[in-house]
């Protein structure tokens, strides 16, 4: 029996690669997908044209705030994977009012009318930053939410909203929480992909504040695993924390992308003025998702990162357009 899924978000980042890896060789072949998504200005057609002609796969450009398309969508599908949201910090600081537009209304929108339409299963793709920021040790999903940005505030009431479904009408849904995403596809805003084009480009690159902001990375091939994990075997109502096991300060993350650039520091790093309300760490307890489903990360940083840069120094013509549109 072939399971039918909407994706929500399927243009962007992380949720194209779920696209391509859920409909690619290793894919588990008995689902279709459906991508719903807005195209703004972080959606990219492009990133979907390696499952285009794909049979199982299909397209509808439009806005899961849209009560009318998405109550006849969710009437098609039996799943739903949610990764449409807004999600750059910086530009939830100087304007917030769409993150929670898009964020919490467009959350309701999808888990209401999943809800009344008898959905099977719900998985809502959060973030590790609606815990706040941690000076040692990791955050289980027990944990209270402390949201410091707007951005993280939105997707914080996103995960409660969504998982009051489940406790008020029994919906299935599963969360999970996820630390810093890197990899190929990825839009250059991000520290990463921005870092890497710059010294592609012989430009400097912006360092917040000391650098000594800490991150765990994951791969989005870790992502991806660790999400099919929870839609296929996760429970009713859970969080599930998905990290990549690789925490670095934005300084170390800075030395290796400028090492694997051939850049050097004193040419190549600028100094600028932190961002406001930069949370300090995040790290996240990744024991329940180990245990329960078996998820371990596969891919080193070492080997996630070269292949990355790799990537971006290969498909410019992917990437250059968007620096120019966003204007970065």
């Amino acid at each position: 029996m072939t399971t039918r899924i909407l994706v929500t978000g399927g243009a962007g980042f992380i949720g194209s690669h779920y696209v391509r890896t859920l409909l690619g060789p290793q894919g588990p072949g008995d689902v279709t997908a459906t991508v719903l998504d807005k195209l703004t200005y972080a959606g990219n057609p492009a990133n979907l044209d390696e499952v285009r002609d794909h049979p199982r796969f299909a397209f509808v450009r439009g806005d899961i705030c849209d009560p009318e398309l998405v109550g006849k969508l969710m009437a098609e599908h039996d799943e739903v994977v949610h990764f449409a949201a807004e999600s750059h910090v910086d530009r939830s600081i100087d304007g917030g009012a769409e993150f929670v537009r898009t964020n919490v209304m467009g959350t309701h929108t999808l888990v209401d009318h999943a809800h009344r339409a008898g959905i099977q299963t719900f998985v809502h793709i959060s973030t590790d930053e609606v815990y706040g920021s941690i000076d040692e040790g990791s955050w289980p999903e027990t944990d209270p939410l402390q949201p410091n940005s707007p951005y993280s505030s939105a997707k914080a009431s996103s995960d409660l909203i969504a998982l009051s479904y489940h406790r008020t009408h029994g919906l299935d849904v599963r969360v999970t929480r996820c630390s810093n995403n890197y990899g190929h596809h990825h839009f250059p805003e991000k520290v990463i992909p921005l870092f890497i084009t710059n010294l592609l480009d012989g430009r400097k690159v912006p360092l917040y504040g000391d650098g000594g902001n800490v991150r765990d990375w994951l791969h989005i091939d870790d992502h991806v695993q660790g999400i099919e994990l929870v839609r296929t075997k996760g429970r009713a109502g859970e969080v599930y924390n998905i990290g990549g096991g690789t925490e670095l300060s934005n300084k170390e993350l800075t030395r290796l992308l400028l090492e694997a650039c051939g850049a050097d520091w004193d040419e190549s790093v600028e100094y600028v003025q932190d961002r406001k309300g930069h949370d300090r760490r995040y790290s996240v307890d990744c024991t329940k998702i180990r245990t329960e489903l078996g998820y371990e990360p596969r891919k080193d940083f070492a080997t996630g990162l070269a292949e990355t840069v790799a990537w971006y120094r290969d498909n410019r013509d992917w990437w250059e357009p968007l620096k120019g549109r966003a204007a970065l």
